[in-house]
């Protein structure tokens, strides 16, 4: 198969699923608020886009500070835990315990906590504790891999122990702290929605709460630009983060080398 017609593929697929979404609503007489047809979500979005992408700002905003924060906190304490076993045994159980709450359920104490006049500072929060378990996990497990040989090897020659991080522990763990990031990046903008559903107190701005509030007035079509936006945003995400990964991998690393 070409490349060509591998890029074409995914884009023929989708233009014949709307097609048949489209003839199916129209033939089916579906009504508006049950199920809009494309057209109509692609006119409501060119008449809401200024709305839309103003509350989408907002929505990067906090996504995109959640990942960061998340990523930092992350790969710290993987190469805390990754050099000190008392700091993992103290510390990997509240870990864990963020990882498997809800954050549906922890939600309404950062919003109290923080105040409800401040939601933007919850909302980054609940993101931040979304996104960081799977950069902490996968960091921990890069660095838990270094070659034992080359390690010994290492210090054979006298190195340091910065240069056996720097030249050896680091690039080995890469691969993994990559792997970790491209997963927080999209639990990111998930937390970052789920959370504003949960604060949904009206004063939210951002992309979740257009959806609640297109839901309550019934506009779909509305809801789903919205949603589409969503997607795309989710999409840009991944894809800049996989071309970041492919950057620092494709000199050396058999995953990308294989793949050109």
């Amino acid at each position: 198969m070409s490349k060509l017609w591998r890029i074409l593929l995914p884009a023929i697929v989708g233009v014949l699923a709307l097609s048949a979404w489209e003839i199916s609503v129209r033939l089916l007489e579906v009504p508006l608020f049950v199920l809009p047809p494309p057209s109509a979500i692609a006119v409501s979005l060119a008449q809401d886009l200024p709305s839309l992408a103003e509350s989408l700002v907002f929505t990067l905003q906090i996504t995109l500070g959640a990942f960061l924060l998340a990523s930092a906190a992350g790969i710290s304490l993987a190469i805390l835990f990754a050099h000190s076993r008392l700091a993992e045994r103290a510390l990997m159980p509240y870990a864990v315990v963020i990882q498997v709450t809800p954050v549906v359920a922890i939600a309404p104490l950062v919003i109290i906590w923080t105040g409800l006049d401040n939601a933007w500072a919850a909302l980054f929060i609940l993101a931040t504790l979304v996104a960081f378990f799977p950069v902490l996990s996968s960091s921990l497990l890069g660095f838990r891999s270094v070659d034992r040989g080359l390690r010994n090897l290492f210090r054979l020659y006298g190195a340091t122990p910065w240069q056996v991080f720097w030249r050896l522990e680091l690039p080995s763990a890469l691969p993994h702290m990559l792997a970790g990031m491209k997963v927080a990046g999209g639990l990111a903008l998930i937390g970052a929605i789920v959370a504003e559903f949960v604060a949904g107190s009206g004063t939210a701005t951002g992309l979740a709460w257009r959806i609640v509030e297109s839901g309550n007035r019934l506009n779909m079509p509305r809801m789903f630009a919205a949603l589409l936006l969503l997607s795309a945003t989710g999409i840009l995400i991944h894809v800049l983060l996989s071309a970041v990964e492919y950057l620092l991998l494709r000199h050396w690393h058999e995953s990308k080398v294989r793949s050109e």
